[in-house]
């Protein structure tokens, strides 16, 4: 019963007449967001709130929706414009798909394992966009335990660099520190010599080695002579040798400088570049490791799930009530109507070309018998003709002649009658 513009309906009060004109407002707009046929709505009064809280839940996945992409979309771009811009679209696009679901689902004339059955797609889309939607909001919840997960997992990254990159220069360095080994025994054993020859001809000029006789200039200058000989032998040696120990060092030091190069660089795009990505491992590894943190994780995950198919799910539960009857009504009137239509049109077109067909019928039959009596009377004439053409059977055409004449001249096809 459809109540009066002051809110009475033949002299009672309707529910409409106890809400003002904003919370009508109100109401409309979530009726638009369950996709209510509102001008049918509002006949129902005891509709109404049943509607309005199915619109306010599908309002509700819109905001979890914005909050989840945004919040993922800036920990990628670290923007808020394009956090903002892309939250607002990906809302808008998770609002109208719910909608969508819930304005095609129909109650009445649809048995309850029809429906269950009917919901089962709506359902499993709407799970998967559930679970997109709750990993950012959980990540976002954990934000402070994933930070300290991060720095553990980066820390872990670079000790791991750090052995692919000794593991990389290995072998130079190996070829280098063994080169560099053979040089310094090499010039330790020259030195050792040139002191033990130093030592032995100023302990022969002392008296307290060799001889033990002091004063004995032959036998000190023979040594000191082995020892300056030996020395100018090596000395060129040695500088060669240590120019090869520099070289040496070189490259061990430019492989050391290198490394420590790449390891920097290695940690500077660890610490400026932590992404979704990133964090959702983090996130993953405490769960993993803490079982208080995956039950709370899970439940918060069931709880979002729970909310995103909320729509669908409260339609699913929702008792057949006046509205759903008037809606399948109207949807019902609408398309007998149309089938109607479609009927009469169908069954005059088929009335229209069955008359053109009876008309062409009729005609064809009449042009047939008119030709056919003037075939008749042209093929006598023929004959008549035939039989006065010449007294004698000699002078006139084979009778076989002029049956094969008549039939080309007088014969005629199906395309030649309507």
């Amino acid at each position: 019963m459809a109540a009066s513009s002051n809110g009475q309906t033949h002299g009672l009060y309707s529910y409409d007449s106890f809400g003002t004109q904003k919370s009508n407002h109100e109401s409309h707009f979530l009726w638009w967001c369950a996709g209510t046929h509102q001008p049918l709505l509002r006949k129902f009064p005891s509709e109404h709130s049943k509607y309005a809280g199915l619109g306010g839940v599908i309002l509700a996945t819109f905001v979890l929706a914005a909050l989840s992409s945004g919040y993922a979309i800036y920990s990628v771009f670290d923007s808020w414009a394009w956090a903002l811009a892309f939250s607002v679209v990906w809302g808008l696009i998770i609002f109208n798909f719910d909608r969508f679901l819930v304005s095609t689902m129909r109650k009445y004339g649809v048995r309850a394992s029809r429906q269950l059955w009917m919901a089962i797609p709506r359902m499993t889309l709407a799970l998967l966009i559930g679970i997109t939607i709750a990993r950012p909001l959980e990540l976002k919840i954990f934000e402070k335990e994933i930070d300290v997960q991060v720095l553990e997992n980066r820390h872990k990254k670079i000790l791991l660099n750090d052995s692919l990159l000794q593991a990389e220069n290995k072998a130079v360095q190996l070829a280098a520190s063994q080169e560099r080994g053979r040089l310094v025994e090499r010039r330790a054993g020259l030195e050792d010599t040139l002191r033990r020859l130093q030592q032995a001809y100023v302990q022969e000029a002392d008296g307290t080695g060799g001889s033990l006789h002091r004063g004995i200039e032959k036998l000190t200058l023979l040594k000191q002579q082995a020892y300056e000989q030996f020395r100018l032998q090596a000395t060129p040696e040695l500088g060669r040798i240590n120019q090869q120990i520099g070289y040496q060092d070189s490259i061990l030091n430019h492989a050391a400088a290198e490394n420590e190069i790449k390891r920097q660089r290695y940690e500077a795009e660890l610490t400026t570049k932590v992404g979704f990505l990133e964090r959702n491992k983090a996130l993953s590894d405490i769960s993993g490791r803490e079982s208080s943190v995956f039950w709370a994780n899970f439940f918060i995950s069931l709880l979002i799930i729970l909310i995103e198919i909320g729509p669908v799910l409260s339609k699913l539960i929702m008792s057949v009530g006046p509205y759903d009857l008037a809606l399948a009504k109207e949807e019902l009137l609408q398309m007998a109507t149309s089938e109607n239509e479609m009927r009469r049109d169908k069954e005059l077109l088929f009335d229209k070309l069955q008359g053109i067909y009876d008309s062409k019928k009729k005609t064809s039959g009449e042009l047939t018998e008119k030709l056919s009596a003037l075939q008749k009377k042209h093929i006598h004439q023929e004959i008549d003709n035939w039989e006065r053409g010449g007294k004698s059977q000699e002078s006139r055409i084979p009778i076989n002649d002029l049956i094969k004449k008549i039939k080309e001249d007088y014969d005629y096809s199906e395309d030649h009658v309507l």
